[in-house]
């Protein structure tokens, strides 16, 4: 029941890293397609102050989240939720921050602009909306491998691939999100940091 990703073990130590120092210091922390529950485990064992909601569409994944968090003895992490990033409708009134990590490059651009619109509607004032993934740049040249998994993703399904950070501002703007941060990952990865205004 429990599923494995290795690039979750990989970057899990990284990301925490950077969400040590954007997270607040209590609330709830919903994490939007939580996939095989590995990150939130991670999170929720370095930050036993906040509670962790996890979510994912996937009964599977869901199932996988639950079983790692059952085995982790754990007791700050929620049930895992059934969201699907691009309904108008989530089953989470307010979160204190929203984390979000390698969904938005494979999934089609709804499920962003439902994740944007999310954030703005459920973060207070100064919460943030933390996303992680490949990215694209203006000005800033794309690795070699980031081109052919772009290329890779769209032959999977022509609405995937790597996005433009401008169309991600832009999104955030219009969703009362501006941009705060953006921190330079391993394995050619960006986080970006958006705050309710």
């Amino acid at each position: 029941m429990k599923r494995e990703a290795p690039a979750a073990a990989r970057n899990r130590g990284p990301i925490a890293d950077v969400l040590a120092e954007e997270l607040p210091a209590s609330g709830t922390v919903l994490e939007v397609a939580s996939g095989t529950g590995e990150h939130v485990i991670h999170f929720a064992a370095r930050f036993p102050q906040l509670r962790w909601q996890p979510s994912d569409p996937d009964e599977g994944a869901r199932a996988s989240i639950a079983a790692w968090s059952s085995d982790s003895g754990l007791a700050n992490i929620a049930t895992p939720l059934a969201i699907d990033a691009s309904a108008s409708e989530w089953p989470v009134a307010v979160a204190d921050a929203v984390v979000c990590i390698n969904m938005i490059h494979i999934s089609p651009p709804e499920a962003t602009l439902g994740l944007v619109r999310a954030a703005g509607r459920i973060l207070p004032e100064g919460a943030p909306l933390i996303v992680y993934g490949p990215w694209l740049e203006a000005g800033v040249p794309t690795a070699p491998s980031n081109l052919e998994f772009n290329a890779w993703l769209k032959g999977q399904d022509a609405r995937f691939g790597l996005r433009d950070t401008a169309w991600m501002d832009e999104l955030c703007i219009h969703n009362a999100l501006r941009r705060t941060r953006r921190v330079a990952m391993p394995a050619n990865n960006i986080m970006l940091v958006y705050r309710k205004t």
